[in-house]
């Protein structure tokens, strides 16, 4: 258990400090260029090849950042460190890409030694400069202002305000490329097929559902066989088909029981697949989306856990369980 708090100013400190880097990005969306930042963004969307991110130190942390950005929604991006492209790597860069430099002073010398290699090449040069008067910005094609008054930093020397507002033009530009380029939720899943939305989007019937060794009876089956394909399936469900594979109805565990208690002992073994089936049971194909089979048996007054997978013919071609969706984490 902690028992001493920290002195009050600190708390304040906190929300000061939030409230003083808010207000440096802010700041920035006032004094952006505007011909700057349309230049800056033509230059993008005309790139055919890769969008690649350079700085130095906590500049090269936050390039490395807006590299896997860009690259999530579909514009190629890497990272270069100017050290690894000065001893060898500018083989990666060819004349089709652009270069994004992120540097607070504008005077990185690493940087600056980048540059007449990136012209021999032809390569646009775009920077994020907390100085627009600097060498690198009047060496480059176009300049976006990410000056800040002061940093957060206590004594004015650690990188805070300044990464922030970086970062904050780096997202800014990769969103904004998102709306030029008609970025749909589909494409977005296409780059995150682990993520929740990704599986939302992509993950089908197909890749869950049980295809081989499903249970599945005629109509004219007996109650104790649909009792035997229940409980060695497995499933709490049995497909009901005729001669042709076409699926006529459903039995559950829940199906079976309740005919059980409505029907008079001497009465089930007259019982058949067809008296006891749910005919025209709400079904699923392989390309359905698993998400949508997931809404399907929620969204409904009384839950189903299992449904029936049919082919474009209606013919029976496996089950997929409520467990198995949930076990794919869209739940």
């Amino acid at each position: 258990m902690y028992t001493k708090s920290p002195p009050d100013n600190a708390v304040s400190s906190i929300f000061q400090l939030l409230q003083l880097e808010a207000a440096a990005i802010n700041r920035t969306s006032e004094q952006l260029d505007r011909q700057q930042t349309d230049l800056s963004l033509q230059i993008l969307q005309d790139c055919t090849g890769k969008v690649i991110m350079t700085g130095v130190g906590k500049s090269g942390i936050v390039a490395q950042k807006i590299a896997a950005t860009l690259t999530s929604i579909g514009t190629l991006a890497i990272f270069l460190h100017p050290c690894d492209a000065l001893h060898g790597d500018f083989g990666i860069v060819t004349p089709e890409d652009v270069v994004i430099m992120l540097s607070n002073s504008g005077e990185t010398d690493e940087l600056i030694t980048m540059i007449p290699h990136l012209k021999l090449r032809s390569v646009p040069i775009i920077g994020i400069l907390g100085n627009i008067q600097s060498t690198i910005a009047r060496a480059i094609d176009a300049v976006l202002d990410a000056s800040v008054d002061r940093e957060a930093c206590p004594l004015n020397l650690a990188p805070t305000t300044s990464t922030t507002v970086a970062l904050a033009l780096g997202d800014a530009l990769a969103m904004t490329l998102v709306q030029m380029k008609g970025l749909t939720p589909e494409a977005f899943a296409f780059n995150h097929p682990a993520g929740r939305l990704g599986k939302r989007l992509t993950l089908r019937v197909k890749d869950l559902m049980h295809d081989r060794d499903y249970p599945k009876l005629p109509p004219d089956a007996q109650w104790t066989d649909v009792v035997c394909a229940l409980t060695q399936g497995g499933f709490g469900a049995v497909n009901i088909v005729d001669g042709k594979e076409l699926l006529l109805g459903i039995i559950t565990d829940g199906d079976l029981r309740r005919w059980m208690m409505k029907s008079h002992a001497s009465h089930l073994y007259s019982l058949t697949a067809k008296d006891m089936m749910t005919q025209d049971p709400v079904i699923v194909t392989p390309q359905t989306l698993a998400y949508d089979a997931l809404q399907l048996m929620e969204k409904r007054e009384s839950q189903i856990s299992i449904l029936p997978v049919v082919d474009e013919t209606n013919k029976s071609i496996g089950l997929i369980r409520l467990h198995d969706i949930v076990r794919s984490g869209l739940s």
